[in-house]
């Protein structure tokens, strides 16, 4: 028997079309099971010349009392591990051929997102806000660098987070997440270790979680949502809400245990392209608790309204 090596491309032809022979077999077998069918077609219709009522008749049920069309829960076949090409061709050169086709179709990427980038007009005091991230991966791995934060022109940001995030799916639809998250504002600083999940929620509700151990070992929680509702092929009115909340009081930090903020607004965007989309919206913010009685001990306000101009894009 001569061995041939051939080109990886050809080789890979040459596989597919060998794991698709059984396929041939089975439409040989097929051909004498019809030719069974129609031989007991001729029986049937021996029956209903001899008995006028037993074309009516009820078929008896499945011996184990379920209908027989009823899908059973056998396990599947076993892999083939058998190959015909390997026969005439290098099974080393077949294997790496089946290799190469399989890898077809595996994704890996990366993107920019801007979900918010806003002007926010408030009486007296208009600022900013923003939140974003970049992410680098395949489907089921994704290294994710996110930030948001806002604040007053003309005075030090009120919040900037930065985080570098590990996401993995453990789902069609959802992903687990940790890794680490530096606020540079509200001051001091603060390094927290963070581990949530985020994904589709059913109903199309975009949904993240996640809960936060700082350095100093006090502990938080944050829960995200939000909603893409199409009123047109390119309006949409994306309504959204957070929810902050802390185990303990952080003196330091001006936050007291329980729910300390809530976030809550709904931008309605128009896509001019899947890449960029202008919207206008409204923003509210309101300190809860603890934490709003110590901001407004600092001067705070406790509940900002603002108009919200700003743009999304992704790259």
């Amino acid at each position: 028997m001569i061995v041939r090596a051939l080109p990886l491309p050809l080789a890979a032809a040459v596989a597919a079309f060998a794991l698709a022979a059984p396929v041939h077999a089975q439409d040989a077998h097929a051909g004498h099971d019809m030719g069974a069918m129609d031989h007991a077609g001729h029986q049937m219709q021996d029956m209903d010349q001899s008995d006028p009522h037993a074309r009516h008749a009820i078929p008896a049920p499945a011996s184990d009392g379920e209908d027989a069309d009823t899908p059973g829960d056998a396990p599947p076949p076993p892999v083939p591990t058998d190959h015909p090409a390997d026969r005439f061709f290098d099974p080393a050169r077949m294997t790496a051929a089946r290799a190469d086709l399989a890898s077809e179709g595996r994704f890996f990427g990366n993107a920019l997102i801007v979900d918010r980038l806003e002007y926010r007009a408030v009486r007296g005091r208009d600022g900013y806000g923003w939140q974003g991230e970049a992410w680098i991966g395949a489907d089921l791995d994704k290294l994710v660098i996110a930030s948001e934060g806002e604040g007053a022109f003309g005075e030090a940001a009120e919040r900037i987070e930065l985080r570098a995030l590990w996401r993995h799916a453990i789902a069609p639809y959802f992903n687990v997440e940790a890794g680490v998250r530096h606020d540079f504002q509200p001051g001091p600083q603060r390094t927290y270790a963070t581990f949530g999940i985020d994904g589709l929620a059913p109903y199309w509700f975009d949904v993240e979680a996640q809960v936060l151990v700082s350095e100093k070992g006090d502990v938080h929680a944050r829960v995200e949502g939000s909603y893409d509702l199409r009123l047109t092929n390119r309006l949409i009115l994306q309504p959204a809400v957070e929810l902050d909340a802390a185990f303990q009081d952080v003196p330091e930090l001006r936050t007291g245990a329980g729910f300390d903020r809530l976030e809550a607004g709904a931008r309605l965007r128009y896509q001019i392209t899947r890449q960029l989309a202008p919207y206008i919206g409204v923003h509210w913010e309101r300190r809860l608790g603890e934490t709003a009685r110590l901001g407004t001990l600092a001067g705070e306000r406790a509940s900002t309204v603002s108009l919200a101009i700003g743009v999304r894009s992704w790259f």
